[in-house]
């Protein structure tokens, strides 16, 4: 295991004047919910996810030398256009990750970023364009260090994700990734997100996730905001105690393949992340009319059918509806029949579990 202090270079033994990387990061969806953090991005709790594989962010990174050392240079492009909104973000993911990357004042970067999926939509677009932007820094330092093992480019790249967006630490490894110190998931650690190392039933191989565009807006609440109101929550401390006794749960789901199992732990967590938004001050609900129907339809579903479809909600009003690739037909049938109408302009997005960030 790696720690912070491991992530600042001692000295490099190679220089590059100008060229330019582009990196794939998928988002991803967390089954166990963080929610809640310290200093420096430190979950309050550790959680487990899905990383997608259709929903992605394309990052190209151009960069070369420059002269004027004092601050940071860079030009922002948002699907080929300026977008000036973003930069201030980019400016602080910067100002937090200088000290792993001295080299960063040395250049000037372009960077040209595109989603395959709605920004803003309840779907995590700042996970994976923290992790595509990560993976391309850790490029650069490859470039400049060539002797880095593989081990070290992943972990740092997840490390300093995290600095970006909590979440996108997740968004670097495939399938089922740990993010936060659990006492029963060995390497795991607050510090950036592991591959879950047990055995992963037959059951979870090519798991679905079609996500149901509820509302394609921007989120009512931003997911710092968020974060920030678990600080003086009167449910707080038991949320954490929850999120470790689900995390722990899920271990023996995998390897059992139970998924009766598996849909009470994820749709308990589901709910929960949104009854601990509905209980903070200020409170919020982040559900729509269109996300209860939703679920409601999935339960009687289920419950007539006996089809294992269950599912989840990130901070949004998007659906994520989770189900074992030998009944996708059933489901997608079922989705086309009783949810589209319910999803913004008939919107939704079909995924399913990815192996993580890609070099192009």
């Amino acid at each position: 295991m790696f720690t912070a202090t491991d992530f600042i270079p001692k000295k490099y033994t190679s220089t590059i004047e100008n060229g330019n990387f582009e990196w794939s990061a998928p988002s991803n969806i967390a089954l166990v919910k963080y929610w809640g953090k310290k200093d420096n991005q430190i979950p309050a709790n550790p959680s487990v996810s899905f990383t997608l594989n259709n929903c992605k962010t394309i990052t190209k990174l151009g960069f070369e030398k420059r002269e004027n050392q004092n601050s940071f240079s860079f030009d922002l492009l948002f699907e080929g256009k300026p977008k000036e909104d973003f930069k201030p973000k980019i400016q602080k993911f910067l100002e937090r990750i200088e000290v792993y990357f001295p080299f960063l004042k040395d250049y000037h970067f372009t960077i040209d970023t595109q989603n395959t999926f709605p920004h803003s939509s309840g779907i995590a677009s700042s996970a994976s364009g923290m992790a595509a932007l990560a993976m391309n820094f850790m490029s650069l330092e490859k470039a400049l260090n060539p002797e880095m093992t593989e081990d070290y480019f992943y972990q740092k790249a997840s490390f300093l994700a995290r600095l970006g967006s909590g979440s996108a630490c997740r968004s670097v490894k495939g399938n089922v990734v740990v993010w936060g110190n659990q006492a029963n998931i060995q390497g795991s650690t607050d510090l950036y997100g592991v591959e879950f190392p047990y055995t992963i039933h037959e059951n979870f191989k090519n798991y679905q996730d079609t996500i149901l565009l509820v509302d394609k807006g921007e989120k009512q609440v931003s997911s710092t905001v968020g974060h920030d109101l678990m600080h003086n929550h009167p449910y707080a401390e038991r949320r954490f105690a929850q999120a470790h006794e689900n995390l722990d749960q899920l271990i023996a789901v995998f390897e059992s393949g139970n998924l009766d199992e598996f849909i009470k732990v994820v749709e308990s967590e589901a709910l929960t992340l949104h009854a601990m938004m509905m209980t903070s001050m200020p409170y919020f609900i982040l559900m729509k009319p269109n996300t209860l129907q939703i679920i409601n339809a999935i339960w009687k579903f289920r419950n007539e059918t006996q089809i294992p479809v269950c599912f989840t909600l990130d901070a949004g009003a998007n659906v994520h509806v989770l189900y074992p690739e030998n009944v996708s037909e059933k489901v997608l049938q079922f989705i086309q029949d009783e949810l589209v109408v319910f999803c913004q302009n008939g919107q939704y997005i079909c995924d399913q579990i990815g192996d993580g960030a890609m070099k192009r």
